[in-house]
């Protein structure tokens, strides 16, 4: 069984964002960059099924510059097997991306293909549904469990009443929550080992696609700062100042 998963470029989790100075974009320069922690997950996934015996083969998909290839490696080092960079500069929305991933998947033929179940940038949560729907394949949302039987996943998805079992023929599209797994580190070994495995480069044309993107990021704004608190003296104040300053009672 042959698994895609796809890796994103993002800003890392932990660093400061600011607009850039145009306020078009946020401001790049000297930020740390990282793999999308819900596509970490689904790729540390799909190596646990290759290591368990039910998968032969991982290969890790990104799209965008040629500096998604340290997204890659990394995805390389924690053990894909092979990797594939969709290079473009465009700026892509959802619909874009899903149109590329279906791509890359009518070429590659896998049984199971892992993604993140939204990105940690646009947050949109959009393109696996996209993606599936593009395909006309069965797909499962939000995993928190998943396990690989005669010819099925059995995927244990979150949901607001609790959680949900299902099963999915293969192949599939496969969503992946935080609850799924917990990454490895990247091992000295590993990140040797992923200086000699393949990584292809191609781009939207070689795939046969051409995408239209409908929807352009317009602006990028800070949030208003936070006002500073006030301390009360008693439940009676408090609940005067909610009423007659806040205004949310």
């Amino acid at each position: 069984m042959k698994i895609l998963v796809s890796v994103k470029r993002v800003p890392d989790p932990y660093a400061k964002i600011t607009p850039n100075a145009t306020g078009d974009d946020i401001n790049r320069d000297g930020l740390q960059m990282a793999v999308n922690p819900f596509d970490e997950i689904a790729l540390e996934e799909a190596i646990r099924l290759k290591e368990a015996g039910k998968a032969t083969e991982v290969v890790a998909v990104s799209i965008g510059g040629a500096e998604c290839q340290e997204q890659l490696r990394t995805a390389l080092a924690m053990g894909a097997d092979r990797a594939i960079l969709v290079q473009t500069d465009a700026s892509l929305d959802a619909p874009s991306v899903a149109k590329i991933l279906a791509a890359v998947f009518q070429r590659e033929q896998p049984q199971l293909m892992l993604m993140g179940k939204q990105a940690i940038d646009m947050d949109e949560n959009q393109v696996g549904q996209m993606l599936a729907a593009r395909l006309n394949l069965p797909q499962a949302t939000f995993a928190s469990k998943i396990s690989i039987e005669n010819g099925c996943a059995v995927v244990e998805r979150e949901t607001d009443n609790g959680i949900e079992a299902i099963r999915v023929p293969l192949p599939a599209i496969i969503t992946a929550d935080l609850r799924l797994n917990q990454p490895r580190y990247v091992a000295l070994t590993g990140i040797v080992r992923a200086r000699t495995k393949p990584l292809e480069t191609l781009t939207p044309a070689q795939l046969g696609v051409q995408p239209q993107v409908r929807v352009r990021l317009v602006r990028v704004e800070a949030p208003p700062p936070r006002k500073a608190g006030k301390r009360v003296s008693d439940v009676q104040e408090l609940v005067r100042l909610l009423r007659e300053e806040a205004r949310v009672i």
